[in-house]
């Protein structure tokens, strides 16, 4: 094995420890939540909340290119 076969196998087992790890930070929710259907007060939450975020980004934008609000 030369050296730059070497560099890419400890590139694969750093890339596969890091998702492993990862799976611990970014897939808590995603773990808490296996096995239940969210219901339609949760999806309805999720899409109203979401929906009042782009509006109060596109206020923001407008507020920042305009100064007409703020």
């Amino acid at each position: 094995m030369n050296d730059r076969d070497q560099k890419a196998e400890e590139a694969r087992r750093s890339l596969a420890a890091l998702s492993r790890e990862s799976g611990l930070l970014g897939g808590v929710n995603m773990r808490a939540n296996e096995g239940e259907t969210p219901d339609s007060v949760e999806i309805w939450a999720r899409r109203i909340g979401r929906a009042l975020g782009l509006v109060f980004l596109v206020v923001l934008a407008i507020n920042l290119f305009t100064g007409w609000f703020f």
